[in-house]
């Protein structure tokens, strides 16, 4: 990428929402009005919402009521298309994308636009706030961890996140925006392209202080369904098709150390579990014990300082067991990946290929 590529930084940047929507009125009627407002005071300059082919007609209804300039997709094609359709008609120079149930902060958009003050930065994400509506343990857990996460991480970031986060409109188009046809459902477009950002010589800046508030209500088994599904098993494949594995948020080094010593620690407390368990193995388990609370000290006074001593012994040992499921799908997906290289016909994709060029 050339300097004469790179897009000009003249006075305040415009920015559009963007904002894909699927059978979602319920949380449109918390999302879009604070928007709205921002573009009535003149601080956006429009707010687009994508309907991705809801049965719910009130989804659309819901959206043109309260003010937003509404398109409705030919066919369901996952947030990732519905935001594609959107940049192209987009008019702002910055595409602001926020999920349906995400409820941006008053202040957000101008802690985005500052962000832009280097021509070099290409996107901008921001992070949940502490108080998601849903107190329920899986929700409080869900969110605090991103939270966690993206009030830690580096600044310079290798990553993306498009639930609160914006992407100059140039370079979006310029790299094709996200890849739709593979990932027809939420899952990790935005990282993917996030990777595309960084290959192409643009930089990506995490502002912890860009907000918002996240509606939605999670139960236990969704949230490892997503985990595994939606995150682990597609994040792992494209890491092992080498496109890398970033030192950040939750993918840092620290983090894939940690999934060791939560592994050795759900080994110790089964071994001492076991029927005339070896002596030793109690003090193996108080041991791991030991080592998984120094390790998770930081993350352990985070659940503290937000939700009190329940919650933090249920929520560390929780994050335990999200290491070693997240830790077992890669390692699974590896194999996989090299079986598939080293099948009779070749398995492997031209990605893959070149990959392993």
């Amino acid at each position: 990428m050339t300097e004469k590529e790179r897009p000009p930084n003249i006075g305040e940047p415009t920015v559009s929402v963007i904002m894909p929507a699927y059978n979602a009125a319920h949380y449109l009627e918390k999302s879009l009005p604070p928007l709205v407002a921002m573009r009535d005071r003149g601080e956006i300059l429009e707010v687009i919402v994508v309907d991705d082919c809801s049965p719910d007609p009130t989804n659309v209804e819901t959206a043109k009521r309260l003010g937003a300039s509404v398109i409705v997709m030919e066919q369901n094609g996952g947030p990732g298309a519905a935001r594609n359709h959107a940049a192209k008609i987009a008019k702002g120079d910055v595409l602001w994308l926020v999920d349906a149930d995400v409820v941006a902060h008053d202040d957000s958009v101008k802690v985005l636009k500052a962000s832009f003050d280097d021509e070099k930065v290409a996107a901008v994400f921001g992070s949940y706030d502490a108080n998601p509506p849903a107190r329920n343990f899986a929700s409080q857990y869900k969110n605090l961890v991103h939270r966690y996460y993206h009030q830690r991480g580096r600044q310079e970031s290798d990553s993306f996140w498009s639930g609160c986060g914006a992407i100059r409109r140039a370079v979006y188009l310029e790299l094709g925006g996200f890849d739709g046809a593979r990932y027809g459902r939420p899952s990790i477009e935005d990282i993917e392209f996030g990777y595309r950002m960084r290959a192409a010589g643009w930089r990506i800046r995490l502002a912890p202080t860009m907000l918002a508030t996240h509606l939605k209500r999670w139960t236990l088994t969704e949230v490892v369904r997503t985990d595994i599904f939606q995150r682990a098993i597609p994040w792992s494949e494209l890491i092992v098709s080498g496109r890398g594995m970033s030192d950040d948020l939750n993918v840092s080094t620290g983090e894939r150390v940690k999934s060791v010593f939560a592994a050795f620690w759900i080994l110790s407390l089964l071994c001492a579990a076991l029927p005339h368990a070896w002596p030793y193995a109690f003090a193996g388990a108080a041991f791991m014990t030991l080592v998984v609370i120094v390790a998770n000290r930081k993350l352990i006074r985070f659940f503290h300082e937000n939700c009190g001593i329940g919650f933090t012994l249920s929520g560390v040992a929780f994050h335990q067991l999200y290491y070693v499921y997240a830790a077992v799908t890669f390692v699974l997906v590896a194999i996989a990946f090299r079986l598939r290289r080293r099948a009779p016909h070749g398995g492997e994709s031209g990605e893959e290929r070149s990959a392993a060029a």
